[in-house]
């Protein structure tokens, strides 16, 4: 039977790694593009409300598509709908090097793109994460997850100094050209890889669009400790997002600090991910591993509260705060995410994973909203005690939320998929 030993899972996993190595390389240059174009924001405006609006530009699409988003995957071909999302940033990327050929991009034109790069982002993601659970044994799920988050803390080791290479090397044009190339790594492997499909997208009579958004909203809803992990991410992601968004500013102005420091700084806070992804790899966290990524989200709160408490120039203490961060959000994502793929019906996970990312990243936008005239009121750091001392306060009372330390144990029945489910749970 596939997976009972070595060698037949070695054999299920092949595709997997072949799928996931393209994505990899794609990873790196959308990283690098991504670094490069905040920081020409950052260089031309100086403004958090420029960056805050990039931000909220780049959260919208998931946030409002997520619900719809997520039938599409369930009644589709997950492989088509990656690679319809990777070709079209790809084309994206490559109109937008054109406008700069011509010298006629503004910030409103790195906005749109911003905007329709997050919306082929929003079918990506979840397709994939909806496909990991049906090519990846479940008792390899957590190692999967932390082999992801360090794979996410390599390309941004080498992404951020990338991008500042780039930058010095290429005008725009060029930057963006690299991302091209890079995209097409992620596209070719679809062409040959069979991503699984779960039984209930096989064709035949399917309920309504409007049926398929119901049913999932039912799912989530009649699970509570899916739901308290909601309101969790969603908590923290109210404070924790615009402190980030804002770190460019806090280099630039209270770190005194260029390009060349932010992109040490961001690659510390990838060293710290691929830390804590080979911690979880190897050791796969707790038995219950909701209690791995409860500790990591204390930890998380306590690495955000010491960047806040930096004096002016400390640009070391800000790269090793910024290595704990990253460590910690790994600690606390990859657990969080197998947790979910072993829990939620496959047949389910493409709509239920939109939903779950739309609801945890709903407040994002709102702090987004309050982030520059909090931060030109108070100061950035300002928002790094928020952002730290809310997810310290979550990870802890979380603790004591049955719903929450239970949500890996079996309820009293299974649904089945299509079950109207009674009153019985997202980088949160």
């Amino acid at each position: 039977m596939p997976g009972t030993d070595g060698t037949s899972t070695d054999r299920r996993l092949r595709p997997f790694f072949f799928l996931w190595g393209g994505q990899a390389v794609s990873l790196l240059g959308s990283q690098a593009v991504q670094f490069a174009l905040i920081w020409w924001l950052t260089e031309q405006t100086g403004s958090a409300t420029v960056l805050a609006t990039a931000s909220i530009l780049g959260l919208l699409p998931p946030v409002v598509l997520g619900p719809l988003i997520g039938p599409w995957i369930d009644r589709s071909s997950r492989r088509r709908v990656m690679a319809l999302a990777d070709g079209g940033v790809a084309l994206l990327s490559a109109a937008l090097a054109l406008l700069f050929l011509r010298g006629g991009v503004g910030v409103n034109g790195v906005y749109a793109f911003l905007l329709l790069r997050a919306v082929g982002g929003a079918f990506q993601r979840p397709a994939m994460e909806a496909s990991t659970s049906l090519m990846v044994p479940r008792e390899h799920l957590s190692r999967i997850q932390g082999l992801n988050q360090t794979l996410q803390g390599g390309m941004l080791i080498a992404s951020a100094p990338l991008g500042a290479l780039l930058l010095a090397a290429l005008p725009m044009a060029g930057v963006l050209l690299v991302d091209v190339v890079t995209m097409l790594a992620a596209v070719v492997p679809l062409i040959f890889v069979a991503v699984p499909r779960p039984d209930s997208a096989t064709p035949g009579e399917r309920p309504s669009w409007r049926a398929d958004v119901a049913e999932g909203l039912r799912y989530l809803a009649g699970r509570r400790g899916h739901l308290a992990i909601v309101g969790l991410a969603a908590s923290t992601n109210l404070f924790l997002t615009p402190a980030f968004a804002l770190l460019p500013l806090l280099v630039f102005e209270h770190l005194e600090a260029g390009a060349g420091a932010l992109g040490g700084i961001t690659s510390s806070f990838g060293i710290g991910s691929i830390v804590g992804g080979l911690l979880i790899a190897v050791w796969g966290g707790f038995r219950r591993r909701i209690l791995t990524a409860l500790a990591g989200m204390v930890g998380l709160g306590v690495a955000t509260l010491s960047i806040a408490a930096l004096p002016s120039g400390a640009v070391l203490g800000c790269a090793i705060a910024v290595f704990a961060v990253g460590a910690m959000v790994t600690i606390t994502n990859a657990p969080i995410q197998a947790v979910l793929q072993a829990t939620i019906d496959p047949s389910l996970q493409g709509r239920v994973f939109s939903l779950f990312g739309s609801l945890a990243a709903l407040t994002a936008p709102l702090g987004l909203v309050l982030a520059a005239p909090i931060a030109e009121w108070i100061g950035v750091r300002a928002w790094f005690v928020l952002g730290g001392g809310v997810c310290l306060s979550c990870g802890l009372l979380s603790f004591l939320i049955p719903a929450v330390t239970r949500i890996e144990e079996p309820g009293p029945r299974v649904a089945a998929a299509g079950d109207a489910i009674g009153v019985g749970p997202s980088p949160g």
